[in-house]
C-alpha cells in the first residue's frame, strides 16, 4: 500500500496564492492509496477547509475520511485523511494531544488490515515528546499494524522520538522542508511491528516546490 503525507500549508503556496487545485494535482499524481494531510483547514474562525471536500470528490479519485464534527472543516486541528474512492474504512477517530498549542491526530482503519494515523506535532520539543507519548498510549490498545505519518516538526535525526522506540520503527524518507530549498526531514513515517517499508521518497517537482512550504513524502508499506 502506498501512503502519502503532505503538509499543504492551508493550500497557500510560496507565491502567496491559495490554490487547492495544485495541491490536488500533486496528490493525484502521487499514486497513493491513502493520503494524510496537515494544515488542511484554515487557521481562524470556524476553520473552514482549505482543501474543500467537494473539490476533492469532483477533481480527484479520493474521498475524505469522515473526521470533521464542525460541518466546515476537513478533519481535526488541520489533520485529515483521504482514501481512494471505494476503499473500505472503519473507526475514524480524532485524537487530542497535550501541549500549549492546540494539536491533534486522526486515525482510521483501512480495509480491516492497516491502521493509518496522521499527525502534526508541536513546535517545541518538550511538547512533541508528550504528544508522542500520548499517541503511544492510545496505540497500546490497538493490536492492528499501524502506520503513523505526518509533520513531526523535529529537526534532529535521533532526539525527541524516545516514546516511539519500543513500538515503532521511524523512517525519514528525505528532506521535505523548506520546499524551495529542502534542508530538513520534518515529515516522517513510523511503522509498528508487522509492517515493513518497501520504498519511500520525497516528491520534488516544479509544482510541489511552490504549492506549499513542505514537499510531499511517500512510503510503500507491506505486511511482514
Amino acid at each position: 500500500m502506498k501512503l502519502l503525507t503532505y503538509n499543504i500549508r492551508k493550500a497557500i503556496g510560496l507565491d502567496r496564492r491559495r490554490d487547492p487545485h495544485r495541491i490536488l494535482e500533486e496528490i493525484n499524481h502521487s499514486g497513493a492509496d491513502v493520503v494524510v494531510l496537515q494544515e488542511a483547514d484554515r487557521r481562524l474562525g470556524n476553520r473552514p477547509a482549505a482543501l474543500p471536500a467537494r473539490l476533492i470528490v469532483e477533481e480527484s479519485d479520493y474521498t475524505p475520511v469522515p473526521l470533521d464534527i464542525t460541518g466546515v472543516s476537513l478533519g481535526s486541528h488541520g489533520n485529515a485523511i483521504l482514501v481512494r474512492k471505494g476503499t473500505e474504512v472503519a473507526l475514524p477517530q480524532r485524537i487530542e494531544l497535550p501541549g500549549f498549542e492546540p494539536r491533534g491526530a486522526v486515525s482510521v482503519e483501512i480495509a480491516g488490515t492497516l491502521r493509518v494515523i496522521g499527525t502534526h506535532l508541536g513546535l517545541m520539543r518538550r511538547h512533541r515528546v508528550r504528544q508522542l507519548s500520548a499517541l503511544s498510549d492510545v496505540l497500546d490498545d490497538h493490536p492492528m499494524p499501524t502506520a503513523m505519518l505526518g509533520d513531526f516538526n523535529e529537526w534532529s535525526a535521533a532526539q525527541g522520538f524516545e516514546a516511539l522506540h519500543e513500538d515503532f520503527t521511524l523512517y525519514a524518507p528525505g528532506h521535505s522542508f523548506h520546499a524551495a530549498r529542502p534542508m530538513a526531514a520534518l515529515d516522517r513515517v513510523a511503522l509498528s511491528p508487522g509492517l515493513e517499508l518497501r520504498d519511500a521518497g520525497v516528491i520534488e517537482t516544479q509544482l510541489s516546490r511552490i504549492a506549499s512550504d513542505h514537499l510531499p513524502v511517500w512510503a510503500e508499506v507491506a505486511a511482514r
